[in-house]
Order: structure tokens, then sequence, then C-alpha cells
């Protein structure tokens, strides 16, 4: 079959996290009581307000084609958004919303990447980004940011990484799949090293700004000089429960914007009419429903925790943010249940998927194979029930 396949399909790789999340949900429909961690989205449903605006949009006749860049409404209200809660300036013709953040990367980096351009992404890094440097033609370099540096690059390593084919860096912060969270000070020395390469371009990946636990966001954006270079990516998936409605947004310098307008106009067009009256609500309304599911994910982030620091044999930092926990798990490696062995940290995702019917992903996919990641957008109860099926079976293991 790859024979008829264009050499960039074969180029990619499937999404992990959504295989992973295949998997559970077939033992599932096997009658088989899964607890699935694997899933990055929001348990709660969308807030009532935000539903309703979706549903009177409806009525109101949004149900034809939108402008490609999104209509003028909803760009003002990014635009205000983005000066009240980051202090940052752009007009609407500066903004473009996107069918979800997934497609508003994938048009900044086809915007700007092609063949021979080098895209410095730190690992651990959400699956997609290199998979869509691949697509541009491009060429992923990863930088290791290990457990003991709490998942965040240094400036010295990002300096000895670029090279003069470096065309952009992509950030995640707070991090997908590591919660870590870079502070204003840690973004100001990465941005002294980036003054001296004004070639290299950031695309910051800014989806999980509201789950925080550490106060205020802060954006590479607001860095002296970085405005110019950067490209923020953001949208409502994650802090308003919306991540079917699929919308998310490009800030960019005006010319970078024309272009992923451009891009956008030639393959998907505007996103959903509806969804994007719904998306207006969201910014527009009260923001206590944002605070009140903050509130929950740091609840739940406390109590997996410290239920997994009780296992013997992981390793967990203390996440800042985002709704995940990725836990160091090379102990087990080496090690058999007498049935087979674990080698990988992906072994180790199936085998806890098998034996404790807990979907995991492996950290491979996520370019640290030492780890793997647990979502704690579930419940108390859910949470509880998981880590001690974990616990269970990882003693299983010699």
């Amino acid at each position: 079959m790859n024979t008829i396949l264009s050499d960039r399909l074969n180029r990619l790789s499937p999404s992990a996290t959504l295989v992973m999340s295949q998997k559970s949900a077939e033992l599932k429909e096997q009658g088989v009581d899964v607890i699935n961690l694997s899933v990055g989205e929001p348990d709660f449903n969308t807030p009532l307000h935000i539903s309703e605006a979706g549903k009177k949009a409806i009525d109101e006749g949004y149900t034809r084609y939108s402008p490609v860049a999104g209509y003028a409404d909803l760009r003002k209200a990014i635009v205000a958004k983005l000066k009240n809660e980051n202090n940052l300036e752009y007009t609407a013709d500066e903004i473009v919303v996107s069918n979800g953040a997934k497609q508003s990367v994938c048009n900044a980096v086809m915007a700007l990447v092609g063949k021979g351009d080098e895209v410095i992404i730190p690992a651990p890094y959400w699956v997609s980004y290199p998979q869509m440097v691949l697509l541009a033609d491009g060429t992923p370099v990863t930088v290791e940011a290990t457990i003991e540096q709490d998942f965040k690059i240094t400036p010295e390593q990002l300096e000895a990484t670029i090279t003069p084919r470096t065309k952009m860096l992509i950030l995640c912060t707070p991090s997908n799949p590591t919660g870590s969270v870079y502070s204003q000070e840690e973004l100001e020395k990465l941005s002294e090293v980036l003054l001296r390469h004004p070639q290299v371009w950031v695309v910051c990946d800014e989806i999980y700004e509201h789950i925080n636990y550490v106060g205020h966001h802060a954006s590479i954006a607001t860095c002296k000089g970085m405005k110019e270079r950067t490209i923020i990516i953001n949208g409502v998936s994650k802090a308003y429960a919306m991540t079917g409605w699929r919308i998310g947004f490009v800030a960019a310098p005006l010319q970078v914007a024309k272009a992923c307008t451009k891009l956008q106009g030639q393959y998907t067009s505007g996103p959903s009419s509806v969804s994007q009256q719904a998306a207006l609500a969201a910014y527009l309304g009260s923001q206590d429903c944002v605070e009140e599911m903050r509130q929950a994910f740091e609840r739940r982030k406390n109590l997996i925790v410290s239920l997994t620091r009780e296992i013997s044999g992981l390793e967990v930092n203390n996440p800042q943010g985002a709704f995940y926990l990725f836990p160091r798990c090379s102990s087990f490696f080496g090690k058999t249940d007498g049935k087979r062995v674990i080698k990988t940290s992906t072994d180790l995702a199936i085998y806890l998927l098998e034996e404790a019917h807990v979907a995991t992903v492996g950290g491979d996919a996520f370019g640290s194979p030492d780890c793997f990641r647990m979502s704690y957008a579930t419940s108390d109860e859910n949470i509880r029930e998981a880590i001690s099926r974990i616990k269970t079976a990882l003693e299983k293991l010699a």
C-alpha cells in the first residue's frame, strides 16, 4: 500500500495518543472496565451559556460559510483578550481563527518552514509537532529536557542547538505532556539567546494558558524584541471545555497572519460559523467557569501527584499547569511479569492497559522514552482507582 502513497504521508506516524484512546475504546466495547488516562481533554461539559450561544447562532441563521480568517467580532474579542489578559497589542487583521489550535500550529509551521529549514522542538513535546515539521519538508531538531530540569530547556541548550538553518522554535507552556510552565524570568533568558539569532521565529503554544497553578501566565511575546517574531497559538478547547467545537487561533505579525489565511483558504476555508459564535460567548461572558475548572484540575493534580509518589520505581515532578503527569518509569525496563518483558515506556503503557485496564501513553511518542503520560482530566474517584490499579500491576513486575 505504501507504494501508492505520497512520500509526505509515508513520513508521518499515527498519533500515539489517539492510538491508545482507540485501544481503550475497543476494550470498553468488549465489556472491560477501562479507566482512560490517555486523552488530553477536559471531562467537563461546555458551560451552559456558551452552549446556549451555539444554539442561538443556529436559530439566527449562522449556518453559512464564515470568512476564511474568522468572523470580525470574534477576532476583535480575541484582540481584547490578548490586551486585557496578556498585555499584548494586536489588530483584528493579525488574528486568524482556525479549526482548533492544532490547525493553528500547522498553519504557522506550513507558512514559514520549507525544505532544509530546522525547527527546534524541546522534548518532551506534543506528539504532533515533529510530524507537522516533516509535513512541511522541514527537519525537526529535538532538545532533551529531563525531569531534573522540570522538563524545561535551558538558554545554554538553546544556544548550542541553533544553526544557520534554524528557522523556528516551538514552545508549549503550560506543557503537554509534562505540565511544566516557563516563568517570565525563564522566557526572558531564552529571549536573550533568540535575539542573537534574528532568523529564528517562535511558535508558542499557549492552549493551556488558563490551566496553571502558579498565578499569571507568562508569554514570550511580552519579552523585549520578541512580539515581532512570535506566533501565539491559543483557543477555547481547554479553558472552556470546548474541544469538540474546534476553535483555535493564531496571533502573529500581519505578514504571517496573511500567509496563514492564504493557506487556510485553500484547504479548509473558515471554521464552523456556529462554533465561532459559541467561542465569542466564551470570551465575552463570565470567566467564573474557567476558574472553577482550574481549581478542580489543581485539586486533581495534587491528588494524583501524592498517590503516584507512593509507587516504588516511579519518579514524579510537580506539574505547574495543564492536566498531565509525566512520571519517569525507566526503572521497570527489563522487568517481567513472567509473560512479557517491559523494554520501553510504550511496552509499559500496553502492559498497564492489558493488566490494570488503565489507558496511558508511552513517552516514546513524546520524545522522552523513559517516561509515560497520564491525564488527570477525570474524576477524583477514577484517579484513585487508576493509580491503585497501576500500583498493583507494577508490583507484579520483577
